[in-house]
């Protein structure tokens, strides 16, 4: 909703019911599993391999193909300022600690949307990861699992209701409502 003078514009019957109701949570689940197993699945491999865990040779090998501006044709990076970048991780040897965040970022995100934990912070890093990899040219199945990712963080009341959210948000709370655990405690001398 938005508020602008006292006018509050509502949003369509149905996306309330698809992005609020417990209804379609059972949806959210499914997709939140899948997307969460796409994660956990491109990641494990990454934490026992010491090409991203130790050296960060791995995403140096990406990030150099990446950045590579060929004679022909045109270079996987359209945005100078993302090939500058890239350029900066590869120029001060980052790619050794971004390698291991990438590794353990992708199996967290993953262990996250499938016990529907934080699903939309988990949806949000996975979706920034996901439009990192398509920046630095590499369409495969990013999009898709994008697409996904933003639908989840659009349902993020509903989309952990099946999972640990259902329990976790309610003590947890939001920013402008905290729960028990967030909200702030009275001192003695704030309460007299």
């Amino acid at each position: 909703m938005a508020v602008e003078r006292g006018y509050v514009l509502k949003d369509p019957p149905y996306v309330n019911v698809l992005f609020g109701s417990i209804k379609f949570a059972w949806v959210w689940m499914l997709l939140r599993v899948w997307l969460g197993w796409q994660w956990l699945e491109a990641g494990i491999h990454k934490v026992g391999d010491e090409a991203w865990t130790v050296t960060g040779s791995a995403l140096k090998g990406f990030l150099a193909r990446a950045v590579a501006i060929p004679e022909t044709g045109r270079p996987a990076v359209t945005y100078d300022w993302y090939r500058n970048f890239l350029q900066f991780l590869l120029d001060g040897e980052h790619y050794v600690w971004f390698a291991k965040l990438v590794a353990w970022g992708e199996v967290l995100v993953g262990v996250g949307l499938i016990l529907g934990a934080l699903t939309g912070f988990a949806a949000f890093f996975g979706a920034m990861m996901n439009f990192s990899f398509m920046l630095a040219g590499t369409a495969s199945t990013n999009p898709v699992l994008f697409l996904v990712a933003v639908l989840i963080m659009m349902a993020w009341k509903t989309a952990g209701w099946i999972g640990v959210d259902r329990w976790l948000l309610p003590m947890l709370g939001t920013p402008w409502e905290p729960g028990p655990i967030l909200a702030k405690r009275k001192t003695p001398s704030e309460a007299n």
